[in-house]
């Protein structure tokens, strides 16, 4: 499943905002968030001399200065991603931001996490992506496979542990919540509980579970029926309940498809859901954290280990971690993760309403939901989709 982004904030029932604390922190068009081109602060640890390539090539992006990284992302000119379309938790935002300030030009191509780290493992040192955005279960497999090199930002001490990877192999700049995005066009009783998707009849897609999205809202529901990440049975006996009753829509979770109307209930994240819900006006849409099994988790910026353009990455991951960084995310309906990071006071009616997500479970063992997310994958597979007729 590609991600199949959305881009900006609210405009739905969904009453959101987030309880950060509301302080004068930089906003999306200013503050002091953007990483100054006058920076000579190491980003992380290191010396003042250039970075030079290890044995494999790789650079020592850790090694270098803010400085040295505007300086050479500057004559590289341009940053490739993969999985970061301008729609999704607002990327756009983010990519305009290096273009005016560092005269970088982008461009994306969409796929999967999965997708992603196989680009990475099939280019080896031919790579010419740079970087990447993918699912908090697939780090460990992007470590375990040696796709990816770290850098780890000048802002590494105000990530949570959980958020980030030994030498910043990979770090989470934003979660999202588990999500119903519900065209009420559609739907008249507005389902605000797993336990309402199962009485109901409702069709709800999900996505394949090749993805990270399908396989959070698996989790999500397994969890809302008394599984954990050990036992993922009560997930995988209500999805074969709504198989067997023909209530799985097995349509990718794209705005294109809901603005069709032919996903009129879908399980997203927080950060999909508002901004779906923002800019689809052929129907009424909102969006509800469900009250019996939510996820709180993450996604994860990663930089390809044989990156054409290393600079231009580790500044675009810089830029993400900046307060301007983490207030585009935060108008997208994303949560934060920088610890010291407080929404200026003229957002706090904009973002996520945390007392939403007060019950979601925050998932801050990347081995374990990798893990459950491998063994519902595999599962599905093997006893839901033989289930399922398009």
């Amino acid at each position: 499943m590609k991600k199949f982004r959305a881009s900006k904030f609210l405009a739905l029932a969904l009453a959101l905002v987030m309880v950060l604390a509301v302080a004068g922190c930089g906003g999306s068009n200013g503050g002091n968030s953007t990483p100054p081109a006058n920076n000579s602060t190491p980003a992380s640890t290191g010396g003042d001399a250039p970075a030079t390539p290890a044995d494999d090539g790789a650079l020592d992006l850790n090694s270098l200065t803010v400085d040295q990284l505007i300086e050479g992302a500057k004559k590289e000119g341009q940053v490739v991603s993969v999985g970061m379309p301008d729609e999704w938790a607002d990327w756009g935002s983010l990519w305009n931001n290096v273009t005016s300030n560092y005269g970088l030009t982008h461009n994306d191509t969409d796929m999967s996490s999965s997708e992603e780290l196989q680009m990475f493992k099939t280019e080896g040192k031919n790579g010419t992506k740079d970087m990447g955005d993918v699912g908090y279960g697939f780090v460990g497999q992007a470590v375990s496979e040696d796709l990816v090199q770290g850098y780890k930002t000048s802002y590494w001490d105000a990530v949570p542990d959980w958020a980030k990877g030994e030498d910043g192999k990979w770090m989470v700049a934003y979660t999202g919540a588990t999500t119903f995005l519900v065209n009420t066009d559609q739907v008249k009783d507005i389902p605000t509980s797993w336990a309402d998707i199962k009485n109901g009849d409702y069709k709800v897609a999900l996505g394949p579970l090749s993805g990270g999205n399908a396989q959070g809202a698996f989790i999500a529901s397994n969890y809302a029926f008394g599984g954990d990440m050990e036992n993922i049975q009560p997930g995988i006996d209500f999805w074969t309940e709504m198989a067997n009753a023909g209530r799985i829509n097995t349509l990718d979770i794209t705005q294109a498809n809901f603005e069709s109307g032919e996903i009129a209930v879908g399980v997203v994240w927080s950060f999909q859901g508002i901004p779906y819900s923002k800019n689809i006006s052929q129907y009424k849409m909102t969006a509800v954290v469900p009250s019996d099994g939510a996820l709180q988790n993450g996604y994860a910026s990663v930089i390809n280990k044989y990156a054409p353009h290393p600079h231009a990455a580790a500044l675009t991951r810089e830029v993400m971690f900046s307060d301007e960084g983490q207030t585009y995310l935060a108008l997208a309906g994303a949560i934060p993760t920088r610890t010291d990071f407080k929404i200026a006071a003229e957002h706090a009616d904009k973002v996520l309403d945390m007392s939403t997500v007060e019950k979601a479970i925050v998932i801050t063992d990347a081995d374990a939901y990798s893990a459950a997310c491998e063994n519902a994958k595999t599962r599905w597979e093997e006893e839901i989709a033989p289930l399922l007729v398009q």
